[in-house]
């Protein structure tokens, strides 16, 4: 029988997060062996410090996270209670990379907070056999 990861849009993974401005990479999900992943969305939660100057911020995989969504403001997470969905979709359709097996998916702050401030990342899609 196929697990629901592979038949319905599902939470992928969680993991907390660092969006102060100069921190790496943070890692949240990595795509198994033998698999493919589809990103449908990225919620952003609970923030531990405003990011109200964090106005840039690349979500995907690779070293950069230059995947699936670039240049992604934060600045409207100001209380820790906040939260933000992040869909793969803009103004107009775009196209995005399946996610290969071992592929890190994850975010890295551009331009981050100037407080040092961490958050939930969850990350919800769907899993293909490769």
């Amino acid at each position: 029988m196929p697990r629901a990861k592979e038949k319905t849009i599902c939470m992928l993974a969680t993991g907390t997060v660092h969006l102060k401005d100069g921190d790496g990479k943070s890692t949240v999900y990595t795509v198994p062996t033998g698999k493919k992943a589809v990103i449908t969305h990225v919620v952003i939660r609970n923030p531990t410090a405003s990011l109200a100057d964090g106005v840039d911020f690349d979500i995907g995989s690779g070293a950069v996270c230059d995947t699936w969504r670039q240049a992604v403001s934060l600045t409207s997470l100001t209380a820790t209670t906040d939260y933000i969905v992040i869909p793969n979709i803009a103004a107009t359709p775009v196209k995005y990379t399946i996610e290969a097996a071992a592929a890190a998916f994850g975010i890295i702050p551009i331009t981050g907070a100037t407080l040092d401030a961490d958050a939930t990342m969850e990350v919800f899609g769907y899993e293909v056999d490769a």
